[in-house]
């Protein structure tokens, strides 16, 4: 519960300094992204202090996400959420997506002035969940250790040991993170 709680705060952190630079440029998308924020943040408060959600509201919380991040943006990036689940109704446990959702676009999207993208794949058969996320980043820009990733690590490792699996690769100027969660 302690990792669990510690995601909410990291995440929003995030959006409403976002949100900040946005309120005296265009108050009426700033008035539509508080809302969705809201919707995210209730989601985060009830249901994610869930033990279990069903796959699909995980996957309607991570389009949230990227809905309001393009709403945000006023340069060219490319964003793909490919979703093929055999049944949304699967339990798992609630914000293990939106960890390495939101690296992609803190450390690519966000960096990036041109040709940023994320790609996003998610899927599932009666035995498996499995998230892969490929996005491009600056090769050259510092990055800053954050509690992200060792949050989600020992997340899984209390929820699901031996029953996961989770690499992260850089080739290039492409990171990709897969997870693999055994229900």
């Amino acid at each position: 519960m302690h990792l669990q709680s510690q995601v909410n705060p990291h995440f929003f952190f995030n959006m409403l300094n976002n949100l900040y630079g946005l309120v005296d440029k265009d108050s009426d998308k700033a008035k539509q992204l508080i809302l969705k924020l809201s919707d995210m943040m209730r989601y985060s408060i009830y249901e994610g202090q869930k033990e279990y959600v069903t796959l699909q509201q995980e996957i309607d919380f991570v389009h949230n996400y990227i809905e309001l991040h393009k709403m945000r943006y006023h340069k060219n990036i490319s964003i793909n959420l490919d979703v093929n689940v055999q049944d949304e109704n699967l339990k798992i446990i609630p914000l293990l997506f939106i960890i390495l959702v939101e690296n992609a676009f803190k450390h690519g999207v966000e960096v990036l002035r041109n040709n940023a993208f994320v790609n996003i794949f998610i899927t599932s058969d009666e035995t498996q969940v499995s998230l892969k996320i490929e996005n491009n980043f600056d090769v050259d820009e510092k990055k800053e250790k954050g509690i992200g990733l060792d949050n989600l690590t020992k997340r899984l490792a209390l929820a699901y040991p031996n029953r996961h699996e989770f690499t992260n690769a850089i080739q290039e100027d492409i990171y990709t993170a897969k997870l693999t969660l055994n229900i």
